[in-house]
């Protein structure tokens, strides 16, 4: 993991003094309707602005088929899901890991759709967590990319990700291509998670 230092780390304190962390989370699903589709896997890593402290993963039985094509392109089998927790279960886990800190994931909009959708039918749950996408800030600091998928962005930083499509694997490409936004975004001077916020919405 690429190490930006204590003026990169500086950016994640708060007015209270206390330590902002960011969860960089990616979930793998059976397919891209949140009503009709189940979650299969769950990755989550805690940053505190300078290294990874936590980490989460899991693979969820989603109590659903998953299709021979969400089975090419991720890898996951319904073999491998059936002993998995099923997703009342693994999103209890995740939520509790999640705590209030923001989430961070690339096209964050798709995870937050399953994960208030789900979380709230499955454990109650009301998803109220700051989101930062990484594709809405590749639109804004990146205009010149012909595309903002996460693929073309580990192209442009030099970033090998080896099992593409896996939810850790995922993770990983996309923590280190939020490193490189937050150099990009202390340069125009945004400093916290609100302006990051504010600056990924305009």
């Amino acid at each position: 993991m690429l190490v930006l230092g204590c003026m990169i780390c500086r950016l994640f304190i708060c007015f209270d003094g206390s330590m902002t962390h960011y969860v960089i989370c990616d979930l793998e699903t059976t397919g891209l309707s949140k009503n009709r589709h189940g979650i299969t896997e769950i990755a989550a890593v805690r940053w505190d602005g300078e290294k990874e402290i936590d980490r989460f993963h899991t693979l969820v039985n989603p109590e659903r088929h998953i299709p021979a094509m969400i089975e090419r392109l991720t890898g996951i089998n319904n073999a491998m899901v059936a002993n998995a927790p099923v997703m009342k279960y693994a999103l209890g886990d995740f939520f509790d890991f999640l705590g209030d800190d923001p989430l961070v994931a690339h096209n964050s909009t798709f995870d937050v759709w399953f994960l208030s959708h789900h979380g709230h039918t499955e454990v109650g749950h009301i998803f109220r967590n700051d989101a930062i996408c990484t594709r809405k800030l590749a639109n804004r600091l990146l205009p010149e990319l012909p595309s903002k998928r996460l693929e073309m962005l580990c192209q442009h930083f030099g970033i090998q990700n080896m099992r593409a499509h896996r939810a850790m694997a995922d993770v990983e490409v996309t923590v280190h291509i939020f490193e490189q936004f937050v150099q990009m975004l202390q340069q125009r001077d945004c400093c916290s998670l609100e302006d990051i916020v504010r600056f990924q919405s305009k």
